[in-house]
Order: structure tokens, then sequence, then C-alpha cells
């Protein structure tokens, strides 16, 4: 699977980069880094919850039936 985020909605919340610290993270200027792009095993239960805590919905998971 492959998380894709909507750069323009993201609003730096951080609320992924709880979920998911080893997936991604903001940089310094608050913009949101995915440092693992595609995502498999154990790192998609987190991925998941990462795109379930977005408050404006700007990570979403493709390339694969979610569970």
């Amino acid at each position: 699977m492959r998380i894709e985020l909507d750069r323009p909605r993201c609003e730096g919340h951080g609320l992924c980069e709880e979920a998911a610290p080893d997936l991604m993270h903001l940089d310094d200027e608050g913009e949101l880094v995915i440092d693992v792009v595609d995502v498999d095993g154990a790192d998609i239960a987190r991925a998941q919850a990462a795109v379930r805590v977005c408050p404006v919905a700007a990570l979403r998971l493709a390339g694969a039936e979610t569970e």
C-alpha cells in the first residue's frame, strides 16, 4: 500500500506524526514529510491510524483494499 498526501489540504496538526512517527514527520516549517511511502506488514496498521486521525483528511492509503 502507498501513503498519499493531499499537500494543499494538510494543515500541519501533527496527529499523523504522533500515530506513525516512524513513517512520517513534520519538518521545521510544519510541513508533513512522508518518510516511508510504500507500507506493508506491521506498517499498514500505523499508516491506517495516521490516516484515521487526520482532522482534515489530507492522508489516504492507496493500492490495495483496506480491511
